[in-house]
């Protein structure tokens, strides 16, 4: 906290203009020129010469050039602490008697589609009910944590992460296990033992294009179970699985909420993984990113029984159909 006031105090003594500081701090949370003026209420042009006024008065660059848009430097770091100081005195300014929330504006992340359909939508959605100016965007994929995440406030990835200048949290874990159809299962026998289920097809995600090795299970537990139906959504899993694809190595808690999936050999395959939170730095100070942080931490202690494939999880949405892939 001392070098943190010794920062803001710095780049206070360069009087940067507060303006052109809370066009940094937008900047800096969304990663790109366009979202911030769009946020602002201002156009693409006075954005880039707010910042280029700001980087004068410092003297040094506040911004650069990274994939998928622009991250702040050492600098910038230092002058977004101030950016959100003046962005903390602005927000009591609000109507006589009303203390402002603070839980509000956008907050942006990244999980695999079942943890943003089955933990992230509800606890967002119970969280807005109480902050009804929070606004959260929710991009779904399956991919290792980034090394650079511009714009990003929270990644949920599967495994634990290997980031520098982030900060991982562990949430928690869940369980995935082999699942058939109850028609399947009538038409092809129930296996009885591993090496069975060898001999039956495999549904699960596309191999060349899987980008988390945690959730390789499949290849190192049944081997020689050949591809059926492959896809990089887990929904088509569950409902290629329901519809007598082959066998579905499925998450437990989207695969119990369904009664005509069996899951089979549970005492003798599955695989228990972990799910991790990443985060910038600096986006646990914003209230709002807390605020989700903490609600998505609470839905996962709340469901821990259905994660881990104790049971059906109250209250859980009802699977999405499966959305086209190109």
């Amino acid at each position: 906290m001392a070098k943190q006031a010794a920062n803001v105090c710095t780049i206070a003594d360069m009087n940067a203009n507060p303006d052109d500081l809370l066009v940094l701090l937008a900047v800096s949370r969304s990663a790109k020129f366009t979202t911030a003026a769009q946020a602002l209420g201002l156009n693409h042009t006075t954005v880039s010469r707010r910042i280029a006024a700001l980087e004068k008065s410092l003297g040094g660059r506040v911004l650069s050039r990274a994939a998928g848009g622009w991250e702040l430097t050492e600098l910038g770091e230092r002058a977004v602490l101030a950016a959100e100081q003046v962005e903390a005195v602005l927000a009591t300014l609000g109507p006589a008697g009303q203390a402002p929330d603070p839980v509000a504006g956008v907050v942006r992340m990244t999980a695999t589609d079942g943890f943003s359909a089955y933990i992230a939508a509800p606890a967002v959605a119970r969280l807005r009910r109480d902050h009804p100016g929070l606004s959260v965007e929710v991009v779904t994929m399956t991919r290792r944590a980034l090394q650079q995440r511009s714009g990003l406030d929270i990644e949920v990835v599967v495994g634990e992460p290997q980031v520098h200048r982030a900060e991982a949290i562990l949430l928690g874990e869940y369980r995935l296990g082999m699942y058939a159809s109850r028609t399947y299962l009538a038409e092809h026998g129930i296996p009885a033992t591993v090496a069975e289920l060898n001999q039956h097809p495999l549904v699960y995600f596309v191999d060349s294009m899987l980008q988390v090795d945690d959730l390789d299970a499949p290849r190192r537990l049944v081997p020689a179970m050949r591809d059926g139906v492959t896809s990089t959504n887990v929904f088509v899993h569950v409902e290629a699985t329901r519809a007598g694809a082959g066998v579905g190595f499925l998450p437990c808690f989207m695969a119990d909420l369904h009664n005509d999936l069996v899951r089979l050999l549970p005492d003798q395959i599955g695989e228990l993984l972990p799910y991790w939170m990443v985060l910038r730095p600096d986006s646990l100070r914003r209230p709002a990113v807390a605020a989700v942080v903490q609600a998505l931490r609470e839905r996962m202690a709340e469901h821990r029984g259905a994660l881990l494939g104790k049971g059906k999880a109250p209250s859980s949405p009802p699977a999405p159909s499966p959305r086209k892939l190109g």
